[in-house]
């Protein structure tokens, strides 16, 4: 039975892990930044744990200790599912990323984390009867608590993340290490029993408000890559309803109008209109990141002779566009579920008009789509006479400004003509906002025809100057801007 208890809190310890990527991501984004912080946190509780565990087993080798102790990491599961929310709205925004992801580490899941650190040393303790086989007994019990560990690491990461949500998931764990209590020491039955049927009740009522939620237009889904909200806004000024996604911290990364499904919502899907003025003959489109597949829908809508395909990632989000955001099935449109690095190394036939849309937030910046090497797959993916739009945030100037800079001036190594554009205001230098590149071969001279797209036009930046060496695969600390943010 001991064994079985230590076998659980190893899988709950890493349970808990991998579910606090999701619970921090809405509020904190999914960067290496997060990840290391999570790790580290938790690491360092887990040396903690082991140290305090040790002593105790010493001082008081009692299984009921032991048991409550795995209790008490029980019930600091519970807790995270209950506070996660409030917990991170406060901290929000009081300060840089570094410390903010750290401080809402420790305060969330440091306490689990101790907790269960502190059972393997005292089981050990509890199973040293013969010092002659002291090395054996403490290296089976550590290699059950791994096994957990990595039972947990898949169970998570295969079953529970993409079918259940982070607060149920906390609330399953709970129980099963109230279970586990129980199992260090079985006489006692009666406060794991009543923790067990609390947290299922807990279970229960969060699965009742999410339905509620859903009923008023407000869904929480944890996808394969994701944890993504999808929700009922109203847009600013003319009060239209909206359907909104969000996947980060900061931004919207998708919107439609409840009553215009197809219609543009967001001021830079807008701009993406502009291949028309770089390619007005484009016959194929190649979009990176699907998202609500805004842009796909309404290209499907107004240019006949266009075939799309759109290569992304997350099959959830796709899945959500089909459900939420009025997407369906188009014999002029292809969905692939593929990375865009992936994706584009196969492509054997090239494209006029490539968008680009994975960097909606830059909290989780996909560092590989920065880098010189993708810049080339890009330009071999591209007819010579074609264009690549890509969307960004940044500022054109000032501390935000450092990705734009470095990958102005990366395309501006593969590509004759880079231009800009700031979709807010392009006379506010240092606004943190949307960006659109324009690389190519060929800049078009004449002017465009549509008064939309000649306003557009108006929104074109000067090139910045200076010398900004390019990311590679081997070298892109795409976290260091988020320093600067």
């Amino acid at each position: 039975m001991l064994h079985c208890c230590i076998f659980l809190c190893g899988a709950g310890l890493m349970i808990i892990e991998l579910t606090g990527s999701r619970i921090l991501a809405p509020f904190l984004g999914t960067s290496l930044v997060v990840w290391t912080s999570l790790i580290g946190v938790i690491m360092a509780s887990l040396s903690l744990g082991a140290w305090w565990g040790g002593m105790l087993a010493d001082r008081h080798p009692q299984p009921r200790l032991l048991g409550r102790i795995v209790l008490l990491a029980a019930w600091a599961t519970a807790a995270i599912g209950l506070s996660k929310t409030w917990i991170l709205e406060a901290l929000q925004n009081t300060g840089g990323l570094h410390s903010l992801a750290i401080v809402a580490t420790i305060v969330l899941f440091a306490p689990a984390a101790v907790l269960l650190g502190m059972a393997p040393p005292f089981a050990v303790r509890l199973c040293l009867h013969d010092r002659e086989h002291g090395g054996r007994i403490a290296g089976k019990l550590y290699a059950v608590s791994s096994i957990g560990s990595i039972v947990g690491t898949f169970l998570a990461g295969f079953i529970l993340i993409p079918w259940a949500g982070s607060t149920a998931i906390l609330f399953i764990t709970a129980a099963m290490l109230a279970l586990a209590s129980w199992m260090a020491d079985p006489e006692v039955r009666l406060a794991p029993a009543v923790s067990i049927a609390f947290f299922l009740l807990l279970l229960y009522l969060f699965r009742q408000q999410d339905l509620w939620l859903a009923q008023s237009g407000f869904f929480d889904r944890d996808t394969p890559y994701n944890r993504v909200l999808v929700y009922t806004g109203r847009e600013e000024g003319s009060g239209r309803l909206t359907r909104e996604m969000v996947t980060g911290p900061q931004g919207r990364q998708s919107a439609m109008y409840l009553d215009d499904p197809v219609e543009l919502a967001l001021p830079y899907t807008r701009f993406f209109r502009l291949f028309e003025y770089y390619r007005p003959k484009a016959r194929r489109m190649l979009v990176l990141g699907g998202g609500g597949y805004s842009f796909p829908k309404y290209a499907l809508a107004h240019y006949p002779d266009l075939q799309v395909d759109v290569v992304e990632l997350d099959p959830g989000i796709t899945e959500l566009a089909r459900s939420h955001f009025g997407l369906t099935d188009h014999p002029r449109l292809r969905i692939v579920a593929e990375d865009a690095r992936t994706f584009l190394r196969k492509v054997d036939q090239p494209y006029d008009v490539i968008l680009c849309d994975v960097f909606n937030s830059h909290y989780s910046i996909p560092f590989h789509l920065v880098t010189i090497e993708a810049v080339r797959q890009l330009r071999a993916a591209l007819k010579p006479e074609g264009v690549i739009l890509v969307n960004l945030l940044a500022s054109p100037e000032g501390v935000s400004s450092g990705l734009y800079k470095t990958f102005r001036a990366t395309f501006a190594m593969e590509f004759p003509f880079v231009h800009a554009y700031a979709v807010t205001d392009p006379t506010a230098p240092r606004l943190w906002q949307n960006m659109l590149l324009a690389a190519g071969r060929d800049a078009p001279t004449h002017a465009p025809d549509d008064p939309a797209l000649e306003a557009m036009l108006m929104h074109r930046l000067p090139d910045p100057g200076g010398t900004w060496p390019p990311y590679t695969d081997e070298y892109a600390p795409v976290g260091s801007l988020i320093d600067e943010l």
